[in-house]
């Protein structure tokens, strides 16, 4: 029985690895290898002196590049388990010229109602209690959270569920769930998310896409179709001073932890809707 099992797992892993080789060919040896050491999480203090949160530096990178200023509004669409979020709350809670703070607000929406309250705990835990007023916590299916709220916000995070490889090579069960067919399927939910995302936004709001997956359905492709079916959307490459020293892909930028020192994977894409005239 132990040989049959271990048999399809060896099955399991030669269709991962030969997914993946095809992709990234002779790099696929060193960064299978990072992927399969311990993730390089920082513990970092939120709000100044406030309690430390514990994450991936490249989660740090994700939720700074939507560059929050005071007094925008902002939402976290797949906000659990937090991390992200605090990045989030805290920029919008700095100091910033020429903006009015008390006007900025964060919603932080989680669908699950499990994960929901791992996010209150998150914000209530990290988050001194001037800062937790300015956030609300939502449970709304996101794909239909543009549709409820178009055009409210300034700046949109989707941190988008994705096949997370990293964690397939870290435990078997995740494993066996991996195939071709359901990255495909995962991007077509991303997609879907991403759509509602863009709606939520303000005509001139920035947007950004990340995932921690290395797989380019997800990543790179998920933004393409975006983009070839949203005339008002645009990919902002030209803004790109605080991720240049990320690998660069067709729409965004790639964390990649065998030459990141183990921080990663993480992707990600910063979009804008054009202004209306």
């Amino acid at each position: 029985m132990k040989e049959d099992c271990d048999t399809k797992m060896r099955n399991f892993m030669a269709l991962f690895d030969s997914f993946f080789s095809e992709i990234y060919r002779g790099r696929w040896v060193s960064l299978r290898a990072a992927l399969a050491r311990p993730a390089d999480r920082m513990s970092r203090p939120c709000f100044g002196d406030y309690a430390e949160y514990t994450l991936d530096s490249a989660s740090i990178r994700a939720a700074q590049a939507l560059k929050v200023r005071p007094g925008d509004r902002v939402l976290d669409l797949c906000a659990a388990p937090g991390g992200k979020t605090l990045i989030l709350l805290e920029a919008l809670c700095g100091p910033g010229p020429g903006h009015d703070p008390t006007e900025g607000h964060l919603t932080a929406n989680e669908l699950s109602s499990a994960r929901r309250r791992r996010l209150d705990e998150v914000i209530r835990e990290h988050a001194p209690e001037s800062a937790r007023a300015r956030v609300k916590v939502t449970g709304y299916d996101g794909n239909l959270f543009g549709l409820k709220r178009a055009g409210e916000f300034d700046r949109v995070l989707l941190d988008a569920p994705c096949s997370s490889e990293r964690h397939c090579l870290e435990d078997d069960v995740e494993m066996k769930e991996w195939k071709e067919s359901r990255t495909k399927q995962l991007a077509q939910r991303q997609y879907s998310l991403l759509c509602s995302a863009i709606l939520a936004l303000k005509p001139g709001g920035t947007l950004v896409y990340s995932t921690c997956s290395i797989s380019p359905f997800e990543n790179d492709g998920v933004v393409e179709r975006a983009l070839k079916r949203k005339s008002d959307l645009v990919c902002l490459d030209e803004e790109t001073d605080d991720l240049a020293d990320l690998e660069k892909t067709r729409f965004g930028f790639q964390i990649f932890p065998d030459r990141a020192d183990g921080a990663g994977p993480m992707y990600i894409s910063r979009l804008k809707t054009r202004s209306k005239n």
